[in-house]
């Protein structure tokens, strides 16, 4: 692209707005004329893969996004779920990837707050949240002071605004060396007479700003999250944004009792991009025009320019539609908060954004230019699988030494387990969430750590008709998940696994999964294998929501997950769907955690038996103890998924089933010692193992599956329980062995008595439980 005389940008000015010489060219087409300097800024925000899903919108349209308990669906600021008993969960995740590279603390710290604001702002009190973080390894020094920053920062910001941290997952894996992800999922219960919704209504309403003040933090910082990380990506601090959570908590009750008072007309949260996508985003779904006068926004520097306004990303701010009339009845709401309000602007009838400032016109753009019509790229796929891909696929255990009954190589049973215990990903995470505070607001239900999914009770703060105290029964369960190596390998098998998995967890609490918002994280969509990608985690996604009855209410895409090395050349993260994925629990007095209960109790397999075939392709054993990352995931069985987790939430429900924990990474033996180590009671376990197995006992022991959930049941209920189980599961269930006291520790045999694994209850603790802390020890 050549400049001429009167274009008034040059390519590298242009360019540093992240847009395109071709989207340029659109512009001043659709404006018909040049834009200025603040107009520029506010397309480069809003014409960012993280504000308009550029390159992710036509792969979203395939995810089903209705039900009969969907009440919001995508396109507002969080999903809303009916619980009944008058009862409504708003529910959504967001990332803050890049911020968190550059500025752990603060990054982690604002993602907090930026979801919390998207679920009060639709009329919910925020209850609860959730984290999905991907780290480097952790021996190495970045990773560990990236790690401890963004958990200081969720723990932080989470603490101070009163909601608690209640669940998440934690990977390491070099693949995110330079690029952690750092996703914050947050529930809210609906506190207010109607869903708030955020299009722009009532011409001559008046546009409040609220909130906090407006500085130079965080501008940008839509763009700077829409690119490749570089070591230059330190000098773009000013692009992480400052967090109060003080001042947020102040916000969050000013804002529910302004939406009671049935004054505001619409409210949007300042997120990415600030008053630049509040403006246009809530203008365009109104099919109205805003106009808003800069010189009335609270500011705390000086000299601010339309520019640094319009792209300041400043935390704790929101933009409100109020009937006309009763402007002022809102602004004593905030006063009394001590939080800023102020009249900035009006809804108009023209449908545009016009920004004043000093009294002249300082930007002037179409709203549906900034918010809806905007530049889509359908890129076309690969014919076939990338090279990687292909050649991953071809490898077999064949390529691994035959295993004996002591073990494989030098490495014994016993050996092999140790080190996927003290493997970080797999060990406890009791570092991280014993800094969050897991129990304020007092609904917390289960513990992090202690079962396969997050249990908060409902309980409203706000008298809702007919709600009795029987009914205040009932509880929500959320869980968040994805194993980036399945979705690496196959992203449609992997995609379609994490969805799989997301709902057996919230089995395994005895929930029944509802709905889902998803976290879409990858590298660049305009390199082919990135597009591929993440055009077949989606295809995935979106069957595996449709097959398990859990619609898609909305979420998040986090592209250009990639570090520039200082060679320049670029290295992706794993492609990283996160699902977050909520159920209902009808009475929370009926559920389990993951941990053996009493010594006695009787231990069962559901799902795949231990003689079926299971692969050691992506698992956590062949990438640990092999050092080997190929194969192909597991592939999904949605049938026998839906037997298996409707038979374990039916026998959580009746009584019977007294613990339950899915496989997952590391198999089945990891399974059964996080089970032993949760309850400090020991198993012993007997395995039917054919003899062409013995071969290959890896994949017996720690080969990973879906539709497998290790249960424990109580030895009177054992007939019952075991009618039911061949009624409902016919041959795809088995009866392992029974729980121990704590003496006993952990002992997997063969059925001819040959001892395969003994191992202590406190020798698995000192593995799993010392992990993390033992690195950032070192």
């Amino acid at each position: 692209m050549t400049t001429t005389p009167k274009d008034p940008f040059s390519p590298q000015e242009i360019a540093a707005e992240g847009i395109k010489p071709e989207e340029y060219a659109e512009i001043v087409r659709r404006l018909g004329r040049h834009p200025n300097k603040a107009e520029l800024g506010m397309f480069g925000v809003m014409w960012s893969e993280h504000c308009c899903y550029k390159n992710s919108r036509p792969l979203l349209k395939q995810f089903p996004t209705t039900g009969p308990r969907i009440l919001v669906g995508p396109g507002e600021n969080a999903g809303v779920v009916d619980l009944g008993e008058g009862l409504q969960l708003a529910f959504k995740i967001e990332s803050h990837n890049h911020p968190s590279a550059v500025e752990p603390f603060q990054g982690a710290a604002t993602g907090v707050g930026g979801i919390l604001r998207d679920i009060f702002t639709m009329g919910a009190r925020p209850i609860a949240l959730l984290n999905s973080l991907r780290f480097g390894s952790l021996e190495d020094p970045k990773t560990q002071r990236i790690f401890t920053g963004v958990v200081a920062g969720i723990s932080h910001y989470g603490n101070c605004v009163g909601v608690p941290t209640v669940g998440g997952e934690v990977y390491f894996d070099p693949a995110y060396a330079g690029n952690p992800l750092v996703n914050v999922m947050a529930l809210g219960l609906m506190e207010t007479p109607e869903i708030v919704k955020s299009g722009a209504s009532g011409l001559g309403n008046p546009v409040l700003y609220v909130g906090s003040t407006t500085g130079r933090d965080g501008m940008g910082g839509a763009s700077f999250a829409s690119a490749e990380l570089s070591d230059a990506s330190m000098d773009d601090r000013p692009a992480v944004q400052v967090g109060d959570p003080f001042l947020e908590k102040s916000l969050i009750e000013a804002c529910l009792e302004a939406f009671k008072t049935g004054a505001v007309v619409a409210a949007q949260d300042m997120g990415a991009a600030g008053i630049t996508c509040s403006t246009s985003e809530m203008a365009a779904k109104g099919g109205v025009g805003i106009e808003l006068d800069l010189n009335k926004i609270p500011v705390r520097e000086t000299g601010m320019v339309p520019y640094e306004y319009l792209l300041s990303e400043s935390q704790e701010r929101m933009l409100f539609v109020a009937h006309k009339g009763r402007e002022q009845e809102l602004i004593d709401i905030f006063h009394r908060w001590g939080l800023q309000a102020v009249v900035a602007g009006k809804v108009i009838a023209e449908p545009i954004v016009r920004i004043l400032f000093r009294g002249k016109i300082a930007a002037e753009i179409p709203a549906d230019a900034l918010a809806e019509n905007t530049p889509l790229y359908e890129r076309e796929l690969l014919a076939e699988p990338p090279e990687y891909a292909r050649q991953a696929w071809v490898w077999t255990a064949d390529a691994l030494p035959a295993c004996t009954l002591a073990g494989i190589g030098s490495h014994s049973w016993n050996d092999i387990l140790f080190t996927l215990l003290d493997t970080p990903t797999i060990a406890s995470k009791n570092w991280v969430y014993r800094q969050y505070d897991h129990q304020v607001q007092n609904n917390t239900v289960t513990l992090p750590g202690g079962a396969d999914a997050a249990v908060v009770r409902l309980r409203p703060l706000e008298a809702i008709p007919n709600l009795t105290s029987q009914n205040l029964k009932l509880a929500v369960a959320a869980t968040v998940d994805c194993n980036p190596r399945y979705v690496y390998l196959d992203p449609y098998e992997g995609a379609k696994a994490v969805v799989a998995e997301a709902a057996r967890n919230l089995s395994c609490v005895g929930a029944e999964p509802l709905a889902v918002t998803d976290n879409l994280n990858f590298g660049s969509p305009e390199k082919p294998i990135g597009y591929w990608q993440l055009a077949e985690a989606c295809r995935g996604l979106a069957e595996g929501c449709q097959e398990l009855a859990t619609p898609v209410t909305g979420g998040n895409v986090s592209l250009y997950n990639e570090t520039l090395d200082s060679q320049g050349n670029p290295q992706p993260i794993y492609p990283t769907p996160v699902v977050g994925m909520v159920g209902l629990i009808p009475d929370f007095t009926k559920i389990c955690g993951q941990a053996w209960q009493a010594s006695g109790d009787v231990i069962y397999l559901l799902g795949l038996t231990v003689q079926a075939k299971v692969e050691l392709g992506a698992s956590e054993y062949l990438a640990t103890i092999h050092n080997t990352v190929a194969g192909r995931p597991p592939r999904v069985n949605y049938d026998l998924e839906r037997r298996v987790q409707q038979v374990c939430r039916e026998g959580i429900r009746e009584g019977w089933v007294r613990s339950a924990h899915d496989c997952a990474e590391g198999g089945l033996v990891v399974a059964l010692a996080e089970s032993s180590i949760a309850g400090n009671l020991g198993a012993e376990v007997t395995l039917e193992i054919s003899p062409n197995q013995l071969q290959r006992l890896d994949e017996v022991l720690f080969g990973e599956a879906g539709a497998r959930i290790i249960v424990s049941v109580g030895s009177e209920q054992q007939e019952m329980w075991e009618s039911y189980l061949q009624a409902h599961l016919g041959q795809n269930w088995q009866k392992l062995g029974t729980v121990n006291n704590c003496d006993a520790g952990l002992t997997v045999l063969t059925t001819d008595n040959q001892t395969l694994i003994t191992v202590s209850i406190k020798d698995m603790k000192d593995r799993y439980n010392n992990a993390i802390a033992k690195r950032l020890a070192a």
